[in-house]
């Protein structure tokens, strides 16, 4: 064929022409891949034709304990220890991580003693010092101080048997190993993830147990499977007890019939068998909380039926789409900012900052970088700590309690429950990620308000609907645009009913043609009665909603006043030296 028969390519910049039918496309190859392929093959039938074809190995010795009866029973007592001490370790790791990473100095004192004393002793000693405990304690007893009063007594020698020192010694040692796992994967949950579920007023223990574990467990599966495996081999230690776990039952076989290649074939075929199924384990439970950690599932490695992504639940037919019912219309709360000071070390990042918004209106914050917007807006949720001032909504403080003069800082609890009336949108989302669009939606009304799920359920449909997402309400965040992901955020904020709604920067993290769709959503809720609190750099939005526009430098309020005057003719000079740079 020559370049006459070819069919005319497009010129640059021409739109494709359509692919002939007649044309083959040939994939690129890869000699070396195919021959490292077939290298490997070989090496593969070597080993095997060595291994089954040497009658020294021993199969028939091999086949005949395989399934032996002490063999049998040894591998119990195995699984046994590997089962108990898998248990008991991750539940005293998971209390050691939770200590670590607490904010109480003595628990993470604690936490990182016990961390480093149990890895440091060698699993070995750690068995055989507990199997000797009772020449240390003759007696294990509880009594009440200072009394003499005992509560319970046992000889050790009866209490601790060489199956117990086995079990406690893996545990404990599996502990302080699991709780760096552990702690880890808590450590590696994003920083945003902890304060929405915060803003959203949601129980600590629900924090743990529905947003931060279930995504910390992407982090810690890998290490928790491999100390687990680590440990199913390690049982074997527990020899030097005389205890009959499979590796000390070969060793007892093989010292009476001398066959000890064949045993120990044995032991070895039984660990691949415990470690591969763990290994399927691992990958079944890894893609069980992969679930809206991508776009798209990976392939199958196995031949188990795969799970099917919850499709979208089909919104009720009787749901409302009004105001009152959606929760885009209700009463809004008036904001009250009295001199508050903020520092995070040297630097003040707010320098007694004092507003008042009335209810139902629409506050814009703009000003430069490191202005203390952010950080102000923060300071209403009591998602930061003042260090002087007070904030209130509807005479209500939030974050404290008055006794005369002094504001004591109100229980975790108490904080939650006021937080609650006071939604917050974040720059970045901040959705649960593992969690599909409805399930962001309804968890805190279940949690925070007690609503039914049938009720909230029938709530996030509606507010879905308002913002423009009733088809996404199974999938998953990372499933959406930026700005179907803001707006589902906003939808979030709302099932709460809150009486005042804040917006840090909510077009920021935004492409530019996504921003209209989230702007467009905040005008109609600025028209609902809901008191909003916006930061935002978008000057022209900040002119169109908002009843108040406060510029803001170096922490300090510079200038309040409705956007035509503020806009128009700003009376600092610094606010219009700031417009005539952004207008």
């Amino acid at each position: 064929m020559n370049s006459r028969t070819l069919p005319e390519l497009p010129r640059a910049g021409a739109a494709p022409a359509t692919t002939p039918a007649g044309l083959r496309i040939v994939p690129a190859r890869h000699p070396l891949q195919a021959i490292g392929t077939v290298v490997a093959l070989l090496l593969i039938l070597a080993v095997l034709q060595s291994v089954l074809g040497n009658p020294r190995w021993g199969w028939d010795v091999f086949a005949e304990w395989f399934f032996a009866e002490p063999v049998l029973a040894g591998l119990g007592r195995t699984l046994l220890l590997t089962a108990l001490g898998t248990l008991i370790g991750f539940l005293i790791g998971t209390a050691l991580a939770l200590a670590r990473v607490s904010g109480s100095p003595l628990l993470a004192g604690v936490s990182w003693g016990y961390v480093w004393l149990f890895r440091s002793i060698p699993l070995l000693v750690l068995l055989l010092l507990l199997n000797n405990l009772g020449y240390l304690y003759s007696t294990i007893r509880l009594d009440v101080p200072f009394t003499g009063i005992t509560l319970f007594s046992y000889p050790t020698t009866q209490l601790i048997s060489q199956f117990t020192a086995a079990v406690l010694g893996l545990s404990l040692n599996q502990a302080a190993f699991s709780a760096e796992i552990i702690r880890g994967g808590i450590l590696s949950v994003d920083q945003g993830q902890f304060e929405a579920s915060a803003a959203l007023g949601l129980p600590r223990t629900r924090q743990v147990r529905r947003i931060v574990l279930p995504q910390a467990m992407r982090t810690i599966l890998p290490g928790a499977f491999n100390d687990i495996i680590n440990l199913a081999k390690a049982t074997s230690v527990v020899y030097i007890l005389a205890l009959p776990e499979l590796f000390y039952t070969v060793q007892v076989i093989y010292r009476r019939n001398l066959e000890v290649v064949p045993l120990l074939m044995v032991a070895t075929v039984w660990y691949l068998v415990i470690l591969t199924l763990l290994s399927l384990a691992q990958i079944r439970i890894e893609r069980r909380f992969a679930r809206g950690a991508l776009r798209e599932q990976p392939g199958r490695l196995l031949p188990w039926p795969r799970r099917r992504p919850p499709a979208a639940p089909a919104a009720p037919a009787s749901v409302a789409t009004d105001g009152a019912d959606s929760g885009f219309g209700g009463r809004g709360g008036t904001v009250a900012i009295h001199g508050v000071t903020k520092h995070y070390g040297d630097n003040r990042v707010l320098d007694d900052v004092s507003l008042h918004l009335p209810a139902g209106s629409v506050t814009a914050i703009i000003g430069p970088s490191g202005a203390g917007k952010s950080t102000l807006l923060r300071t209403i949720n009591h998602l930061e700590r003042v260090d002087a001032g007070f904030v209130a909504v509807d005479g209500e403080l939030v974050g404290y309690r008055r006794d005369g003069d002094v504001l004591h800082e109100l229980r975790e609890a108490e904080i939650r429950r006021r937080r609650a009336d006071i939604g917050m949108v974040f720059q970045n989302f901040n959705l649960f990620p593992h969690l599909t669009v409805l399930e962001n939606v309804i968890e805190a009304p279940i949690a925070v308000r007690g609503a039914s799920r049938a009720d909230a359920e029938r709530q996030a449909h509606a507010l879905l609907a308002r913002v423009g997402l009733a088809d996404k309400a199974g999938a998953y965040p990372r499933q959406l645009s930026g700005g179907q992901q803001q707006r589902v955020a906003i939808a979030r904020a709302l099932a709460l009913r809150p009486k005042v709604l804040l917006f840090d920067e909510p077009t920021s993290a935004l492409d530019p043609e996504l921003v209209n769709e989230v702007l467009a959503v905040i005008e109609e809720l600025a028209r609902s009665g809901t008191t909003l609190v916006i930061v935002t750099h978008e000057i022209g939005f900040a002119r169109r909603i908002a009843d108040t526009v406060v510029f803001m430098e170096q922490g300090r309020i510079v200038e309040a006043g409705p956007p035509q005057q503020l806009f128009a003719r700003p009376t600092h000079p610094r606010t219009a030296e700031f417009l005539a740079k952004v207008l």
